[in-house]
């Protein structure tokens, strides 16, 4: 190397489900890692107790939020997403699927590898890593969910969900029950539903209670509250002498406290948002001109619809559960699942709108005003947010349709740098309503007496929701078909990796984090041990 003085042998962006298992897997090899993340690091009882603590439980840092739990709308899509220490895992429902098989079959990456092979051994090391268990119990939710499959006529597809969460006695520590002794002590699940509010209890097995924690203790230094504005090659422009990032703390106005670190190989894992921003704004200065021109195409929302029935009262305890506890399948591409936010998620309630058909712009805020009208009380009693959470179930539809957005830089009105925007993809647009996802609302709210919702941004402006986005760094052949290649390796650059969401090239159809942790363990897999990579560079030199 050009230079040899460096903090870390590789700096990692992002302590989400790739960061994390690149901050493990990484120390394990013998190298020097930095975590470094924009989020804060909650102990499980600094989590908020309701949705209502906005300062805990939403991240907007520039207005003094800095909770879990980010919202981002653009043109095309609105998205929920995760800030944390643990990234997506302090916020998200704990569900761990495997993806759909149209997934390993998808044309952006079929050929490059036998995915569902390649992988197979990846996901069962992630399942042990996470935890991963079948919810044991049943509820209220899922009976109403088993009613729905069978309106559907598919009431065998009906599955508890596999989750990541410890099902000891409820309310009981016990030393850790999943490493041997080695791992932190957990408490048993006490079935509160507030997994997506955060989990003060200690039963969900977020990342800092498995790969972050043995990270740590492996000697990798995690870096809170410190989010990356650029990346910069230091020497040789390919990245082969290390890199410069430099942070910043988030939501800063004036004193931002910006600092450099070097190191000599890069993981990206700052989740879709975050690794698409960032390396959008390096290539628009120009500290990262050899990225590909794909970056921020083939942007999936899992094909998602986001909607919700508000039950006459909580007779049958909906919010008794875990986040989500089971699913159904209506047809070949479609997921559906119920989620609760448990007894404390009433401010979710503005996020929610009477249901409206299939429409656009212009029609769907006609419709909404429309059901308004005819319906006042009804309005009325579903906005009424005060008890709220205890009595309404989120409707989760998600599918495997090959459908895409993508991410457009433009220049900041008052600042430096590039914001994202969004675009539809012209051959195969992200849908905007999901027919099979209203017709789910409905019969559940005519079965239960109760109230159907749409996501509001989708009522009033046609624009659906996510908590599920992925791609604009994805998975391709060569730089013209993608960001990275099938090791997860950015092309055009040396000791760069991205591995979070962004790689994903398809929609899973069903959650994606159990995959994006099994293609970081993928990834990580092709990184040589300290010692054999230094071989490895000498003769390369040498040759």
């Amino acid at each position: 190397m050009a230079r040899t003085s460096v903090d870390y042998d590789w700096l990692i962006i992002g302590s989400g489900f790739g960061g994390s298992v690149a901050a493990l897997r990484l120390s394990e090899k013998g190298y020097t890692v930095g975590v470094v993340e924009q989020g804060r690091r909650h102990a499980d009882h600094e989590y908020a107790a309701s949705t209502w603590n906005l300062r805990r439980f939403f991240w907007a840092p520039a207005l003094g939020l800095r909770g879990i739990m980010r919202l981002t709308p653009f043109k095309d899509i609105f998205v929920a997403s995760g800030t944390a220490v643990g990234g997506g895992s302090a916020v998200y429902a704990n569900t761990l699927y495997r993806a759909k098989p149209a997934f390993f079959e998808n044309p952006q990456w079929q050929g490059l590898d036998d995915w569902a092979a390649a992988l197979a051994p990846h996901y069962a090391t992630a399942e042990r890593m996470l935890g991963v268990a079948q919810v044991p119990f049943g509820s209220g939710g899922q009976d109403l969910l088993r009613a729905t499959g069978r309106h559907f006529g598919v009431e065998d597809t009906f599955t508890r969900t596999p989750v990541g969460v410890f099902f000891g006695k409820a309310g009981e520590t016990v030393p850790d029950p999943y490493f041997g002794g080695e791992g932190p002590e957990r408490t048993g699940c006490t079935k509160c539903g507030a997994c997506m509010v955060g989990c003060r209890v200690g039963a969900k097995n977020t990342l800092l209670k498995n790969y972050l924690w043995f990270a740590e203790k492996r000697g990798a230094t995690i870096l809170p509250e410190r989010e990356v504005t650029d990346i910069r090659p230091l020497g040789a422009g390919d990245g082969r002498d290390g890199y410069e990032i430099t942070t910043e703390r988030p939501g800063a106005w004036l004193f931002k406290q910006r600092e450099t670190f070097r190191a000599r190989g890069i993981v990206v894992a700052g989740g879709a948002l975050g690794t698409n921003a960032l390396l959008a704004n390096c290539v628009a200065n120009g500290s990262l001109p050899r990225l590909s021109p794909r970056l921020g195409e083939l942007v999936r929302t899992n094909s998602e619809s986001i909607l919700a029935v508000t039950l006459p009262d909580d007779s049958t305890a909906p919010w008794n559960d875990v986040a989500i506890s089971a699913s159904i399948h209506p047809d070949h591409d479609t997921h559906i699942e119920l989620c609760t936010y448990g007894k404390h998620g009433d401010f979710m309630s503005f996020l929610l709108a009477p249901l409206t058909g299939n429409g656009t712009r212009v029609t769907r805020p006609l419709m909404l005003l429309k059901a308004i009208a005819r319906h006042p009380l009804q309005f009325l009693r579903g906005r009424f947010p005060f008890g709220w959470s205890k009595r309404t179930l989120v409707v989760l539809v998600m599918q495997t349709s090959d459908n895409a957005i993508a991410f457009r830089a433009v220049k900041r009105l008052f600042g430096r740098g590039v914001r994202l925007t969004t675009e539809q993809n012209r051959e195969h647009p992200n849908p905007t309503f999901i027919p099979v996802a209203n017709a789910a609302a409905e019969f559940m709210a005519r079965h239960t007496g109760g109230i159907a919702q749409s996501g509001v941004l989708e009522a009033a402006m046609n624009i659906p929701t996510t908590a599920h986005i992925l791609g604009g760094a994805v998975i391709g052949a060569d730089a013209s078909r993608g960001v990275v290649d099938a090791k997860l390796r950015a092309f055009g650059y040396e000791n760069f990796v991205i591995c979070d969401g962004s790689a994903m090239p398809a929609n899973p159809g069903v959650n994606p984090s159990l995959t994006i942790t099994a293609l970081a363990e993928h990834a990580m897999a092709q990184v040589a041990a300290k010692g054999a990579a230094a071989d490895l560079a000498r003769v390369a030199a040498v040759a």
